[in-house]
């Protein structure tokens, strides 16, 4: 098939879509990427792009084709800027880009912000071609839970938008069976909604044992290491995270890695300074995706966290699949779907989403069993990662869905 992928955000820039690319790449589709310029999650455009953007025109054999945009930068009037800037003149430049070029399907990755769609929906009617979106973020409900939008007015406006956009999508994948009547409310329409959730990346398809321990992490393996990876933002509750490290201060053999990046990680290494939590918690910054194993072998348990709320309940955080795979032991403070993960594959402890109290107790607890039971939890993850969410199986439903096999 003649397929056409657009989303804001790709390769060089770490999500799903680029293994979704590579994987419909190698199975046979000509595949064409719309998307924008990499600049997330720093906020500026990536160096090596700005060098030689030719050189970022390919991905696995796919075309890709960017549409310029404002970066990210900091604050929340550029990031308003960012995500407009995307949907003008991906709606603008993008049917040009994309003249005389045929397809036989349109599958959009939907993170936030939901109006990024707009330039898809707009070349579903030139392009006579079905519409798959893929969604991995809710609205309006999402704004509501992260307090980005207050006003009961503003969040209707929103979800007339939701709704139009939905309506016009001919199939729409919901990344956790959660998100469905949600979706369905919006959409009006059960019969085109269905589960599509992530996948763990390819580089955790090696087994960690055969990693050498990255350098970054070596000089802290003399304690038991609790480590969040992924983005520092207001969803990721480090509020209750940091309460849980100040619970466990005194004990000399737990201690806190966080990796990553984002719009909360000042505020977190200026809360760590005002709680005297410098030698419990240590942020080690952002790495690539590649780098993530090696980062991992550093690591007793793997945290994943999310604020309470009802919508976060709907979620299974990406992460998630990526601890599994991993085959370490997961600590969770959420609630819903990401808990359920966890509790059904047996690969960790779960406390309530915001419970900083109930997380101390569950690194208490994971950190006097004995090396062998949390081994049985991480291959117990790994297990149920290849059963539930095994990236060809769901690649190949996706097929199906897209209506059958490649072109000869």
């Amino acid at each position: 098939m003649r397929l056409l992928v657009v989303s804001q955000y790709f390769w060089p820039e770490n999500f799903r879509v680029n293994e979704l690319v590579s994987e419909l790449v190698a199975r046979g589709h000509e595949v064409t990427v719309l998307t924008g310029v990499p600049n997330y999650p720093e906020g500026k455009v990536f160096e090596d792009y700005r060098r030689d953007p030719e050189s970022f025109s390919s991905y696995s054999g796919a075309e890709v084709l960017r549409v310029p945009l404002r970066p990210r930068g900091q604050g929340k009037l550029q990031l308003v800027r960012n995500y407009w800037s995307f949907v003008f003149w991906g709606t603008l430049l993008g049917p040009w880009k994309l003249r005389g070029k045929p397809f036989d399907a349109i599958i959009f990755f939907e993170i936030s912000p939901i109006t990024s769609v707009l330039p898809a929906l707009l070349l579903r009617r030139l392009k006579q071609a079905p519409l798959l979106l893929w969604v991995l973020d809710l609205w309006p409900e999402t704004l509501a839970a992260v307090g980005i939008v207050r006003s009961p007015t503003i969040l209707r406006l929103i979800g007339r938008l939701v709704s139009f956009i939905y309506r016009r999508c001919d199939l729409i994948l919901a990344q956790s069976r959660g998100f469905v009547p949600n979706i369905e409310r919006w959409s009006g329409d059960s019969s085109r909604i269905r589960y599509f959730p992530q996948w763990a990346e390819a580089i955790f398809d090696r087994d960690l044992a055969d990693v050498e321990c990255a350098p970054e992490v070596a000089p802290y393996r003399d304690t038991f290491n609790v480590m969040f990876a992924g983005n520092i933002g207001e969803a990721q509750d480090f509020p209750a995270i940091l309460d849980a490290a100040e619970c466990l201060r005194e004990h000399n053999d737990i201690r806190w890695l966080v990796v990553g990046d984002g719009r909360a990680a000042q505020w977190v290494r200026a809360q760590i300074e005002a709680r005297a939590l410098q030698k419990r918690v240590v942020m080690l910054g952002r790495y690539p995706l590649e780098r993530m194993p090696a980062i991992f072998r550093g690591a007793n348990a793997l945290l994943v966290s999310l604020r309470p709320d009802p919508i976060f309940a709907m979620t299974i955080p990406g992460k998630v699949q990526s601890y599994l795979a991993a085959g370490l032991p997961l600590l969770g403070m959420v609630d819903g779907e990401g808990a359920g993960v966890i509790q059904e594959s047996g690969a960790g402890l779960v406390c309530g989403a915001g419970d900083g109290f109930g997380l101390a107790r569950r690194v208490r607890q994971l950190a006097d069993a004995t090396a062998e039971e949390r081994a049985a939890m991480g291959q117990r993850g790994k297990q149920y990662a290849r059963r539930e969410f095994d990236r060809a199986t769901l690649v190949g439903r996706l097929e199906g869905w897209l209506g059958g096999p490649p072109r000869p």
